[in-house]
């Protein structure tokens, strides 16, 4: 009896702690629309927070392009969604730093971005994420 009850255990926690590239969960704000489908793309990078708006950066690895990730369709520069924009279901699990509920993580992974503004020389692009796999979480202290 302790084995098959153990095995759940275990079964369970692997299950809880990894971070799915499949999750079916609806967004409640659309990044990907019919507009801007044939501009999305794919991109290794970095997601963090920084310091100013918008809260989240994505650095596309190998380049020296930023993108700051908002909800989407659209640009609000002064709204919440500057600070706090919705995420992919695998993406927000990876970003909370669960000991510690003021601090986020690291995230790296293979990200679906919809741009949502044209690419200027010099500024942030703004984009929002459709997916991600791949992801790999780093812990910030």
């Amino acid at each position: 009896m302790r084995r098959p009850v153990l095995l759940l255990l275990i079964l369970a926690l692997l299950t809880n702690s990894n971070v799915s590239a499949k999750d079916t969960s609806k967004r409640r704000i659309p990044c990907k629309t019919p507009t801007n489908t044939n501009s999305c793309y794919w991109t290794h990078g970095r997601l963090r927070m920084g310091n100013g708006t918008p809260a989240f950066r994505l650095w596309k690895t190998g380049t020296r392009r930023i993108l700051g990730i908002y909800s989407g369709p659209s640009v609000d520069r002064w709204g919440l969604d500057n600070e706090s924009p919705e995420f992919p279901a695998n993406v927000q699990r990876g970003l909370l730093n669960l000991a510690d509920k003021v601090s986020w993580n690291t995230i790296w992974a293979d990200f679906e971005v919809c741009p949502l503004e044209s690419e200027k020389a010099g500024a942030m692009q703004p984009a929002c994420i459709e997916s991600a796999k791949n992801i790999f979480v780093e812990k910030d202290n």
